[in-house]
C-alpha cells in the first residue's frame, strides 16, 4: 500500500486502528477543531497517535476593513488589539491541553477577502476569493504523509468551512468529517456540505476524554460568550456529546464523525445501524 505521496505506507488500513500513527485535523478556525473534535483529537493522543491540527485562517491583517474590525469588537477587544495574534495563543495553548501540535496557515479569515457582512460568510464562496487557489498547496506537505485526516463537514455554510472542506476532499478521499460546533448544535439535522463524500456515520466515545475536550476549549476566551452564550463551553459541549449519542441511539457521550469504514478509524468507533449517508 503506498501513501499519499507514493511512499509505502507504514501500516494497512486494517492495521490502523492497533499501530498508533499521524493525524492531521484541518481546521479552518482557530477553535474550529477543539470545539468539534477536541474529545477524538484527545483519545487519538491517549491511543498514542501523534496529532497535528492545521489551521487554515490565521493571518494578522494589518488595518483591517470595517466589518474584521466588527468581528473583533464585538467580542469585546479593542480596536488597538492583535486580534489574531491573540488568537494564535489561545490555539497554542488549547492544544498544549489536548497534547495536539498547532499549525498555523498565514492566509486571511473572510472578512479580509472581501466578504464585507455577515450575510456574505453564508451566502457562497466569491467568485475570485484567492483562498480557493492558495489552500491546496498550503495543505498538501502536511496530508501527504497522514494516517488519518479529520476535517469539517461545514454545516453551518459559513464560506472558510466551505473551502476547506472542497480542499480537504480534493486531497485525501478517505477523510473522516465532523459535525461542525456549535453550528449542529443550533441546526442538529443540518447536512454536510455538497463535497463531502458519502459513507457511513461513526460514533466516537469521548467520556473519558470530555472533561479533557471541555477544559480545552476553555481556553479561547475570547469566543467563548459570543459562540456559547448565557450556558457557556461547558455545558454547552456536555450537552452536545449526550444529545449526539441520543441522536445515534447510543451510551454515553460522543463525537460523530463521517467517514468511509469504521475499520480505517483507529478509536473503535462505532458504526450507527443505518446511519449509511451519501451526498446530501
Amino acid at each position: 500500500m503506498t501513501g499519499r505521496d507514493g511512499r509505502a505506507a507504514a501500516t494497512t488500513a486494517g492495521d490502523r486502528h492497533r499501530i498508533a500513527g499521524r493525524a492531521v485535523a484541518v481546521s479552518p478556525h482557530l477553535d474550529d477543531a477543539v470545539f468539534s473534535a477536541g474529545g477524538t483529537l484527545a483519545a487519538l493522543v491517549a491511543a498514542g497517535w501523534t496529532v497535528r491540527v492545521v489551521t487554515c485562517f490565521t493571518a494578522t491583517v494589518p488595518d483591517p476593513p470595517a466589518f474584521a474590525l466588527a468581528c473583533q469588537l464585538d467580542k469585546g477587544l479593542p480596536a488597538d488589539v492583535d486580534y489574531m495574534a491573540l488568537r494564535r495563543a489561545e490555539d497554542r495553548t488549547a492544544c498544549a491541553v489536548l497534547g495536539v501540535r498547532p499549525v498555523h496557515l498565514p492566509l486571511a479569515e473572510a472578512p479580509h477577502r472581501g466578504y464585507a457582512d455577515a450575510d456574505a460568510l453564508f451566502a457562497g464562496v466569491r467568485r475570485g476569493d484567492p483562498a480557493v487557489e492558495m489552500l491546496a498547496p498550503a495543505l498538501r506537505a502536511y496530508l501527504a504523509d497522514a494516517d488519518l485526516v479529520l476535517a469539517p463537514q461545514a454545516l453551518g455554510d459559513h464560506v472558510d468551512h466551505q473551502i476547506v472542506a472542497e480542499t480537504v476532499a480534493g486531497i485525501a478521499a478517505d477523510a473522516f468529517w465532523w459535525r461542525d460546533v456549535p453550528y449542529v448544535a443550533r441546526r442538529p439535522a443540518a447536512t454536510p456540505w455538497r463535497c463531502v463524500p458519502a459513507g457511513v456515520e461513526v460514533a466516537v466515545d469521548i467520556a473519558d476524554h470530555l472533561v479533557t475536550k471541555v477544559d480545552a476549549a476553555g481556553r479561547y476566551r475570547s469566543q467563548l460568550a459570543y459562540q456559547f452564550g448565557d450556558a457557556g463551553a461547558a455545558v454547552s459541549l456536555r450537552d452536545l456529546a449526550v444529545a449526539e449519542a441520543t441522536r445515534l441511539d447510543v451510551a454515553g457521550a460522543v463525537e460523530a464523525l463521517r467517514g468511509p469504514t469504521t475499520d480505517r478509524l483507529p478509536l473503535g468507533g462505532r458504526s450507527v445501524p443505518g446511519a449509511a449517508v451519501g451526498p446530501p
